[in-house]
């Protein structure tokens, strides 16, 4: 029998339900929560909020998952409305009281104190409980321990823009370029940097430093490519182009170029973006990005000083949702590009177009940006037809594709599979129709469901980027404070003591997600180390989540600690279906080398070598991919070889 809308509610009902209550799903502690937004009015002051209700967890991510689409409607249902709405208000209302009375009875500003209750991702209660600690350390009532109160003042991070002094002491011009994909957000800001007497170009990724670096040496530009485990110098340069992470801010330029900019918001790496608006020491300041965030960007050059100019752009040609699902592969065309979420489902899918006669170009996350650059020239040329990739192809790489197919609406977040972001989904589907390439550009899903849900996402109103909660990464001045004010030594607890006490002044910084640096440290203890060279290994891009690339980097901090030289390990390769992944790993590895290279050459003496060994196995990857992308036969199976040390 056939269910009614309601019944069954589709992915749009239960979007436009979030939004007529101002609410959105999110995921926290590997949990489903419905975080709502909203302002209370008290006092005549309006007092805004945005948090997760106490009742607001909808279940863990796996079993929010199994949930159909009428059974998740029906807890979002029952766990936000009218009700839950007035009583999570009334809380918020009866901790406001408390904390304005406590204001008036001591003469204080209660205003960054009520800040507490904008914290996306966190309960209700705890953030209530925030407020009243905050305006209890306040007014000195707070029954902190002097020590306490040092370890406070140590990471009182509502001065971290003044600790860019350079950026501080000049006067600087923001000028937002800010639309969707394929709107040519890039081309006037590039203009302006190629002119300039010295600039530099902050990327998000080694990928796009590189595609900048050429288009500027291609310009005439005497540059510098300086990236995390790459250089190339030029003795005269007067520009670098580099990923954000590696702003230098103490040299004084003319433009400088920051993209992406709504990576603001990113837990892990938006710390980069939020240092380099506030320190780079440039006289005109280009922010490109999405629309949505603007409002974060206005509160950010406010807070920092400066003017700001703000340009908004429309997409170049137009997007559209083809009216049906492709259905199957057979209805692939030439210049299609299929978008799958893993590694292990882009090498699927590419061997089933494979089947249907394309020659195919494969992209994803795990492979060096030279690889991905090299497979998406051969779609570029039309030596492949069809790209099969991941959200890699997302930011980076402008491949002339006519029609974007989701296989899915799915992804992995750490926690469980559930549906992507529609950030996410519109930024993947705007490399549909690149402007000069194609009139239009379409995008469509694979099966039915996958189809409607991209639809849906599609249309989807943007979240703006929060204006407060910018995140902040410790540097090792921040850490020796601490250790200064607390006696702390461990590089472990001075990294949890910075994520702790941080909140304390107010939430216009927020501490950076640190788990995995956090993880790293508790090895690092354990060695005889200073604390600076235990930081920098606590920064190395080294997973250690594979034995491989563990063992890699165990051996090298005890070769630091006995003060030993380590030797830069070739590897050599291993056949069968494997194969790849090796040489994915192999080339991580030496990416590892070369980052530890250039900040402990001593220890790591083979850094030039390490740089060369990622080249020729970027090569070696390809060369694979592309015997691979254009044979039917599936490879065979062979013994993998052992590596070999070698100097």
């Amino acid at each position: 029998m056939t269910e009614s809308l309601i019944d069954s509610p589709d992915l749009s009902l239960i979007n436009d339900y979030l939004q007529s209550y101002h609410a959105t799903l999110v995921t926290t502690d590997g949990c489903y929560a419905v975080s709502v937004q909203g302002v209370i009015e008290l006092a005549g002051r309006q007092i805004a909020y945005h948090l997760v209700p106490d009742e607001g967890f909808l279940g863990k991510s796996s079993k929010w998952r199994k949930l159909d689409t009428a059974a998740r409607f029906a807890m979002l249902k029952a766990r936000w409305n009218d009700e839950a709405r007035a009583k999570l208000e009334a809380q918020l209302a009866h901790c406001a009281e408390q904390v304005l009375a406590i204001a008036r009875d001591f003469d204080l500003d209660p205003t960054a104190t009520l800040t507490a209750f904008q914290a996306k991702y966190e309960l209700a209660r705890f953030r209530c409980q925030l407020a009243l600690d905050r305006i209890d350390a306040l007014k000195g009532g707070k029954a902190a321990t002097r020590q306490a109160d040092k370890t406070h003042n140590a990471v009182n991070l509502s001065l971290y823009p003044e600790s860019f002094t350079v950026a501080q002491a000049m006067p600087r011009h923001f000028i937002a370029i800010l639309g969707p994909t394929n709107s040519g957000k890039t081309h006037a800001a590039m203009q302006h940097l190629m002119k300039a007497k010295s600039g530099v170009y902050l990327a998000p990724l080694r990928l796009l430093a590189l595609e900048n670096y050429r288009r500027l040496t291609d310009a005439g530009v005497a540059v510098s490519l300086i990236t995390g485990e790459q250089r190339k110098l030029h003795p005269e340069a007067t520009h670098v182009a580099s990923t954000v992470e590696m702003l230098n801010p103490n040299r004084v330029i003319e433009v400088a170029v920051i993209d992406e900019i709504q990576l603001l918001e990113d837990q892990d790496r938006g710390a980069a973006w939020t240092a380099a608006v506030c320190g780079v020491p440039a006289s005109t300041v280009y922010l490109l990005g999405a629309l949505e965030a603007q409002p974060a960007i206005e509160s950010l050059v406010k807070r920092v000083g400066g003017t700001l100019e703000v340009r908004k752009l429309q997409r170049m040609s137009p997007l559209e949702m083809e009216k049906k699902p492709l259905g199957s592969l057979s209805n692939l065309q030439a210049g299609d590009v299929l978008i799958a979420f893993s590694r292990r489902e882009v090498l699927n899918w590419r061997d089933q177009a494979i089947e249907q006669g394309f020659k195919v170009s494969a992209i994803y996350g795990n492979l060096s940006p030279e690889v991905r650059q090299a497979q998406a020239e051969r779609f570029i040329d039309g030596t492949t037809k069809i790209v099969v990739g991941t959200d890699a192809i997302g930011m980076g790489l402008n491949t002339p594709a006519r029609r974007i197919i989701f296989t899915t609406a799915n992804k992995w977040d750490g926690y469980a599979e559930g549906t992507i972001a529609a950030s996410l989904a519109k930024q993947i589907a705007g490399r549909a129709g690149r402007f000069g390439e194609h009139e239009s550009g379409f995008v469509a899903g694979l099966d039915a469901k996958t189809h409607q849900m991209i639809a849906a996402l599609l249309k989807q109103a943007p979240e703006p980027l929060p204006s407060t909660g910018f995140f902040v990464s410790p540097n090792l001045d921040y850490l020796q404070q601490i250790s200064g004010a607390t006696g702390e030594t461990k590089l472990q607890p001075l990294l949890e003591l910075f994520a702790k006490h941080i909140n304390v002044h107010d939430e216009f910084f927020l501490p950076a997600n640190l788990s995995e640096q956090i993880e790293k440290a508790r090895w690092l203890d354990t060695l005889t180390l200073p604390l600076t060279d235990r930081f920098v290994f606590s920064l190395c891009p080294i997973s250690t989540k594979f034995a491989m690339l563990e063992s890699a980097f165990k051996d090298w901090t005890q070769a630091r600690a006995k003060c030993r030289a380590v030797p830069l390990l070739r590897m050599d390769g291993m056949g069968g279906r494997n194969e790849l992944q090796y040489l994915e790993d192999t080339c991580k590895l030496y990416s590892a080398y070369a980052w530890l290279g250039f900040r402990m050459p001593d220890t790591f003496p083979s850094g030039e070598m390490a740089e060369s060994l990622m080249q020729s196995t970027s090569e070696e990857i390809d060369k694979l991919l592309q015997k691979q992308n254009t044979s039917r036969k599936p490879a065979k199976v062979g013994k993998a070889r052992r590596g070999a040390w070698a100097k």
